[in-house]
């Protein structure tokens, strides 16, 4: 938990709970789980326990409302980084139904709930709930399949302030373009969060991903985020930082060579196309 998140999106990180199970490609480097390990955290996978925390911890994010509201904005709040709010386990539903009700008693924080269980949220919530207006919804979509399999589900939703995707890691070409325009309900897709991924074993992303990801949501005028290329960036980029030994990865396109080198996250940066894509969803409030 963070009250100054380092991630780029958001301002705090709250987390219910620790522990999680892979469900798909993006998990394959989970950095959580890393990070978990690291401090000697076995939490990961169907049998294992989940890690629960005090009520200082919940009390948290009390004190960053009474904040935001003497400071007159609005902050945002990313959870779960360490865990999934909608994974399907017995020990969980107390603990996500407190999260609700913690989110209920915080208005003037805006809470992202990104999930890659986007089809169990329905089933996961109390009978009769609808989320309030200071819910920020999202599912990861970190491939065109991944992209066929939940948004669908995702914009069955009319009830959060906004629907978001995460494209971090993105692992392969996607086209959004039919989810960024208004269905039949009124829904689209709100806001599109795009990185590559870091750390240990990371796959490359070939860097004409991203760029047509910025075009389509412009052709859609839709927010744009690009957080990181992560551990590999185009070698135009990395040049000036990159050795005799650094690895280089060639993406062919059409024809042509597209190189990206292994220079790691803080070098790689977030320059996208010559500039910094900061853009966010309009705030309903």
């Amino acid at each position: 938990m963070g009250k100054d998140s380092r991630i780029e999106w958001t301002h705090h990180t709250f987390n219910p709970w620790w522990g999680c199970v892979k469900v798909s490609a993006a998990c394959d480097h989970c950095y959580a789980e890393t990070w978990a390990k690291r401090l000697g955290e076995d939490l990961w996978g169907p049998h294992t326990a989940r890690r629960f925390f005090s009520e200082a911890h919940w009390k948290e994010p009390i004190k960053w409302d009474k904040d935001a509201a003497q400071e007159k904005v609005r902050r945002r709040v990313f959870c779960a980084s360490m865990a999934d709010v909608f994974e399907n386990r017995p020990d969980l539903v107390a603990e996500r139904r407190r999260l609700l009700d913690l989110i209920g008693q915080t208005p003037n924080l805006d809470w992202l709930l990104l999930t890659k269980r986007i089809h169990l949220v329905r089933k996961q919530l109390p009978k009769g709930y609808d989320f309030p207006k200071n819910v920020w919804l999202g599912t990861t979509v970190e491939n065109q399949t991944e992209a066929r399999k939940r948004i669908k589900y995702l914009l069955e939703f009319s009830s959060p302030s906004v629907r978001f995707l995460s494209c971090e890691p993105l692992l392969s070409a996607v086209d959004l373009s039919e989810y960024l325009v208004r269905n039949d309900k009124g829904t689209r897709v709100d806001w599109v969060i795009v990185g590559g991924e870091s750390g240990a074993g990371s796959r490359p992303m070939d860097p004409a991903w991203p760029v047509a990801l910025q075009r389509q949501c412009a052709q859609a005028k839709v927010p744009f985020h690009f957080k990181q290329w992560g551990r590999w960036a185009p070698v135009e980029q990395a040049a000036d930082v990159m050795t005799k030994n650094t690895p280089v990865r060639v993406f062919r396109q059409d024809g042509s060579e597209v190189s990206v080198a292994a220079i790691g996250k803080g070098k790689a940066g977030r320059i996208l196309s010559g500039k910094h894509w900061d853009q966010f969803p309009r705030n309903t409030f």
